[in-house]
């Protein structure tokens, strides 16, 4: 009787199960990937990184990926067989996962220094020489918690209703401390020298890695009380890194506004402003901070996962095959491929311009119904767009644009009493403006806005120079910002609805 194996393929999260000692080039072709030297070794195009399970490595393999890339995990998929379960990470689907290379102010420290960005989707770490502020390496990954659920709502259900906090909590807690280690490596510097970490992330990611109850966010009204500043040393969290460095967690700014939202305050320097201004994490929860150095106010919404490709029927990650842009031209739609090849699905950027195309085309009605009577919107190769995925960029959008005109009602202002407008991590970094504010979006001026980059990354590095408070608390600054509740303001309901349909012309 033959002996099964499973194969797991990230970042799509594809599963299938084939006969013991198969070799990956017959079943990996079948889904998606590309063979470029058709499968004899010479090239770097088909390698994986054994994420669970083991390949073996040969002196072929290692002569093409080198020997850091052997002990990094990455092996030929042309030059191996599935002869036990495996999960890979397949190269060609790497999305870009947005770093940051700022120069900023700061005052040397001695020592090194790790910032780290934890995302629901993403990791990304970057070692610094304290006393220079260079970076001296950069590590990403997917978040491995991702296999219990894409968003946050998904990952509180399995720790709380299904009794799975503990293993969320030791699955980021042990990745982010091989990304340490990992840095530590590539950067061949002694581990002892490392001094101060710094993690930022929303709050559902705060309370996973800090072991806070996340049962009081997952239900109305969803408060907590177990959202400051976090302290741990490396070896509390089983971290196998020379010198014990100190560990800190910055704080949240309430119920599903993390401390990636004050980091942005940082980076934007929105806290020093004399005028108005904004910032804007087009993720998932929508989270919006406007205000100046006198009072600010931040809030989150529940957008959905639209933005990132989720609950979209093709929908995927920003990663090769996905329909990254969509413009009109001649009367038709023209679509780029992230990685040039057959579109296998769509992106959150590549939604916003199909809409705002298909409006300048007239495919698509102000209401957001689709013209075509069959109910779907062709794109390119076998790509499509249906009633229901329009639908949910209508959620999603109008849930950000009605959040950003609550906040603003707080200071009693209208749009135009903005002044600068930063968009925050790889959506808002990506996103065509132009399609942003055809769709209703962001309906603000494009001179005022500012893609901010990673600035959750950034703000984790500005933190590692600085013991804001003397215990790095930020507690000045978290004294002067307010958090309000979209769904608990009368008004919120009808903002909702009024910016759910799309404008019936440019503003």
């Amino acid at each position: 009787m033959s002996r099964q194996v499973r194969v797991e393929l990230q970042p799509l999260g594809e599963t299938f199960e084939v006969e013991a000692g198969t070799p990956l080039q017959d079943v990996l072709f079948a889904h998606g990937v590309e063979f470029p030297c058709g499968g004899r070794g010479l090239c770097k195009g088909c390698r994986v990184k054994v994420l669970q399970g083991s390949l073996p490595s040969t002196p072929e393999q290692e002569r093409v990926l080198g020997r850091t890339g052997i002990d990094e995990g990455w092996r030929l998929s042309c030059q191996n067989s599935a002869d036990e379960n495996l999960t890979l990470e397949v190269a060609q689907w790497e999305a870009t996962i947005l770093g940051d290379h700022s120069k900023f102010n700061f005052t040397p420290r001695e020592g090194l220094g790790v910032a780290i960005d934890l995302g629901t989707t993403t990791l990304v770490a970057q070692l610094l020489d304290l006393r220079t502020a260079r970076v001296m390496a950069v590590r990403s990954a997917l978040n491995p918690q991702a296999r219990h659920g894409a968003d946050i709502m998904s990952r509180i259900d399995f720790a709380v209703a299904r009794g799975g906090h503990r293993e969320l909590e030791q699955l980021i807690r042990a990745r982010l401390g091989r990304l340490v280690s990992e840095l530590i490596s590539a950067a061949k510097v002694r581990a002892d020298d490392l001094r101060h970490v710094v993690i930022v992330g929303n709050t559902v990611m705060h309370h996973l890695f800090c072991g806070a109850s996340l049962e009081p966010l997952s239900r109305s009204p969803f408060e907590t009380d177990q959202d400051g500043l976090r302290r741990f040393r490396a070896n509390e969290l089983g971290w196998n890194v020379g010198g014990n460095p100190a560990i800190r967690f910055l704080p949240c700014l309430g119920s599903f506004v993390g401390s990636d939202i004050l980091a942005g305050i940082l980076t934007a320097r929105i806290h020093e402003s004399e005028e108005l201004v904004g910032l804007v994490d087009l993720g998932t929860n929508g989270e919006i901070v406007i205000g100046n150095r006198e009072r600010m106010v931040c809030a989150s919404t529940a957008a959905g996962p639209a933005f990132e490709g989720a609950r979209i029927s093709m929908g995927m990650r920003a990663s090769t095959g996905a329909i990254s842009e969509v413009h009109a031209e001649a009367g038709v739609l023209r679509c780029h491929v992230i990685g040039n090849g057959v579109a296998r699905g769509i992106c959150g950027s590549g939604l916003v311009d199909a809409a705002a195309a298909a409006l300048e085309l007239g495919l698509l009605r102000e209401s957001g119904r689709l013209a075509d009577e069959r109910g779907h919107l062709s794109l390119r190769d076998s790509v499509v767009l249906t009633q229901t995925d329009i639908r949910e960029l209508q959620l999603a959008k109008g849930a950000i644009a009605a959040g950003i005109r609550i906040v603003l009602k707080q200071f009693s202002a209208e749009p135009s009493a903005l002044k600068r407008l930063h968009l925050a991590g790889a959506f808002g970094n990506y996103l065509n403006l132009a399609s942003a504010r055809r769709i209703g979006l962001i309906n603000f001026p494009e001179e005022i806005i500012q893609p901010a980059g990673n600035s959750a990354l950034l703000g984790a590095k500005l933190a590692l120079f600085t013991h804001h408070d003397d215990d790095g608390s930020y507690r000045q600054i978290r004294e002067r910002i307010a958090h309000h509740s979209p769904n608990e303001d009368a008004s919120f309901q009808d903002l909702y609805v009024e910016h759910m349909g799309f404008p019936a012309f440019a503003t």
